[in-house]
């Protein structure tokens, strides 16, 4: 082997190696990209639903006050005619 292929080589493998590196990198921040991501959900989600369980009573009562006010108008309807 020629001194020129032997650099050319040389040269070749410590791409490679440089290229493996970099890719390593990169799946890496895609691991971790995909992790936070899962977490971010998992907690939007679950803020959701929290907010939904402390805020069902007030929820309910609402629903109690607005049908009451419904019969109180149907009533009101009802004695005009």
């Amino acid at each position: 082997m020629s001194p020129e292929e032997r650099e050319l080589l040389n040269r070749s493998v410590s791409l490679a190696e440089e290229n493996n590196k970099i890719l390593l990198s990169m799946r890496r921040s895609q691991r971790w990209a995909s992790i936070t991501r899962a977490i971010y959900w998992i907690f939007i989600i679950g803020s959701a639903v929290g907010a939904y369980y402390f805020l069902q009573p007030y929820i309910d009562q609402l629903k109690d006050v607005y049908s009451g006010a419904g019969d109180a108008l149907n009533n009101f309807k009802q004695l005009g005619q």
